[in-house]
């Protein structure tokens, strides 16, 4: 049994080739059409339900992450620091920790890591599983304005790329 024999959660997600590169951003696939997504509940650190319904007319960016997961925590940093400068009138970032522990060890070990403010939320049950595979973390999936899936990654991404903005500005329709 191969690669190929493998069940692909949206078109498009069929393995890639092994390629070296220069960017990390080239990693991430983007879909042929945008792909529709079910609104599954999370949660943000007061134990209130998210949806990305919530985020609609922004390009969102969610990111699977995990404490014990190395590659995860390797992004963290980058990605806390993307935060800070995404224009958030149009853009979202949306770290969800899978850890079943949620905020009991997820803050504590935020803070451990320098980042006491980074804001992540939550799916300790990872009711997620139903929209996104889990299989592979970190990933990242990227929805458009509409809240369909236009682009994902299973695998770690250098969010300090210079080019992750206009990147990311791609999935924008432009302003209203």
């Amino acid at each position: 049994m191969g690669i190929a024999s493998g069940v692909n959660a949206y078109p498009g997600m069929q393995a890639a080739a092994e390629q070296t590169t220069d960017s990390t951003l080239e990693r991430i696939n983007i879909l042929p059409q945008p792909f529709p997504v079910a609104l599954v509940d999370f949660s943000d650190i007061v134990g209130e339900p998210v949806n990305f319904d919530q985020y609609k007319g922004k390009v969102v960016v969610i990111n699977l992450w995990a404490t014990w997961c190395p590659p995860c925590v390797r992004e963290l940093p980058a990605l806390n620091r993307l935060d800070q400068t995404l224009d958030a009138a149009h853009f979202a970032l949306l770290p969800i920790s899978i850890d079943a522990e949620a905020v009991a060890i997820v803050q504590p070990f935020l803070e451990s890591l320098g980042l006491p403010t980074f804001n992540s939320y939550f799916d300790p049950q990872q009711r997620l599983r139903d929209v996104f595979p889990l299989d592979t973390i970190p990933a990242t999936f990227i929805l458009n304005e509409q809240g369909e899936l236009v682009a994902y990654v299973r695998s770690y991404v250098d969010w300090d790329d210079k080019n992750v903005i206009s990147f990311l500005e791609q999935f924008r329709k432009g302003t209203k």
